[in-house]
């Protein structure tokens, strides 16, 4: 007897259309906009001044850096606000993200252009009337890939290949691996792209997603895993 694909499983498997080029960081601190960060509904519900919720900061171990031949490009946060409806009264909530980006150039004409990216992105848990949600992991693979994607132009042809389990922050993560064409940012130079995208980590009031891109000619996997292995979350100060 065959079995019916699920709709992820047809969705997977349906051709890629182009993606919009949008920022890693805004897409990110969408995700967390669907839902509530870290709080109670009291917390939500009580008070006339807006909710405001940060997330902490993942950041790749020195140690493992140096091994890598990733530098650090970034670390760059974004306050996104909205309206929310809870217990039929509304608030406006402010909810902050944190990318960390490292990144492996290559030179052009005498340019340095980022042609392997690896991100951090950390969001707050959220919390509605004692449930806990994560939007990230709500999202598919294949919407977590338009995060890292965003940094390349004219992409396409996003096919999903093998999978592998890493550890992320002393917990065990599901990695998926995507193939792509596109190209690198400001060059007009296309390559072939292979992508991990990871399974979002509870890490304390936060959720952490590992991501990462890189022309298929760097052979990066091993570096990439190791840059997983190696990621450091340091929560945010006190004081929301």
């Amino acid at each position: 007897m065959t079995r019916e694909p699920t709709a992820d499983e047809r969705a997977e498997s349906a051709d890629a259309e182009s993606f919009t080029r949008r920022r890693a960081l805004a897409a990110g601190g969408a995700v967390a906009l669907a839902g509530l960060a870290g709080c109670t509904a009291y917390d939500v519900v009580s008070g006339d001044e807006p909710a405001e919720f940060a997330a902490g900061t993942a950041t790749v171990a020195d140690a493992t850096l140096s091994e890598s031949g990733y530098e650090l490009n970034e670390v760059t946060d974004e306050t996104l606000a909205r309206e929310v409806e809870v217990a039929g009264q509304t608030r406006e909530v402010r909810v902050t993200n944190t990318v960390a980006e490292y990144d492996k150039a290559v030179e052009l004409f005498g340019q340095r252009y980022q042609a392997a990216v690896f991100a951090a992105v950390t969001t707050p848990q959220i919390q509605v009337l004692g449930r806990a949600l994560n939007p990230i992991a709500e999202m598919g693979t294949r919407e977590r890939a338009e995060i890292i994607l965003s940094r390349y132009e004219n992409v396409g042809d996003l096919e999903r290949g093998s999978e592998y389990s890493t550890t992320v922050l002393d917990a065990e993560a599901d990695v998926v691996v995507y193939t792509a064409d596109a190209e690198i940012e400001g060059t007009g130079a296309s390559t072939e792209l292979e992508l991990h995208i990871g399974e979002p980590v509870a890490a304390g009031d936060d959720f952490v997603l590992p991501l990462a891109a890189y022309p298929t000619t760097f052979s990066d996997g091993e570096n990439v895993r190791q840059m997983m292995n190696g990621i450091e979350h340091e929560p945010a100060s006190d004081g929301d």
